[in-house]
């Protein structure tokens, strides 16, 4: 299925001018629905800008009305012009980010050995050469890799990860494991944010009647406390 352009500013969009659900947003945008659920209360990384699929004739106004009415129903993407994309080479990644690649694949290497470096290369966008060197441990940098998420650091999208996770386990007879962790600390996220919103709410409220409120620091402790 087509994808909109600019995949994460079309979903900030539609997470904030209409009422479609999460999963309508993700299959449409082709995101994973945690990535959705991140955008729309403020946890991804950055801000980002909402860009308008109705202005840039990828999704009409009667599409978007008929997956408001209907929680189950499929979107479905205009046909425009198409798209020029790489066929070959590795894939992009912003010059901020190249310094965390490393990370990255030393993740992937400790947490999913059955993915080829072939896969790691074209999930991450680098060389055979560095994941080899980081694999044997005679990369230049070594003493200061650290295993990180790649997704938390951007580096590719939960759905790639679990792609790729999922054709390595098969390739290799296993059965595909199912990582949940990413979900419990973006949920635990979610809730600390929601505590401190309104934490806020209710610092403003006794601010305009004329009362001090005292800041309340949030702990992890405190805000799962039933």
């Amino acid at each position: 299925m087509a994808q909109p352009l600019m995949p994460h500013a079309t979903a900030s969009w539609l997470v904030d001018n209409t009422s479609l659900s999460f999963d309508q947003i993700a299959e449409f945008c082709g995101l994973h629905i945690l990535e959705v659920n991140a955008i729309a209360d403020d946890t991804a990384a950055t801000k980002l800008t909402g860009r308008d699929p109705v202005r840039a004739h990828e999704l009409t106004q009667e599409e978007i009305d008929k997956g408001q009415a209907d929680p189950n129903y499929v979107l479905q993407m205009l046909k425009g012009p198409e798209q020029v994309r790489r066929t070959k080479g590795p894939r992009y990644t912003p010059v901020s980010k190249r310094q965390d690649k490393p990370d990255g694949i030393a993740w992937i290497i400790r947490n999913h050995p059955e993915i080829t470096d072939g896969a790691i290369s074209t999930l991450i966008g680098t060389t055979r050469t560095t994941i080899a060197a980081i694999r044997d441990r005679t990369h230049w940098n070594i003493a200061n890799i650290t295993p990180k998420d790649p997704v938390t650091l951007g580096l590719t999208t939960q759905r790639e990860l679990d792609a790729a996770v999922a054709k390595a386990a098969k390739a290799a007879g296993l059965e595909a494991p199912v990582d949940t962790r990413l979900e419990g600390d973006r949920e635990a996220l979610i809730a600390e944010l929601r505590g401190q919103r309104e934490q806020a709410a209710r610092d403003a409220e006794a601010a305009a009647a004329g009362e001090d409120a005292a800041p309340v620091e949030h702990t992890a402790e405190t805000l799962f406390k039933s």
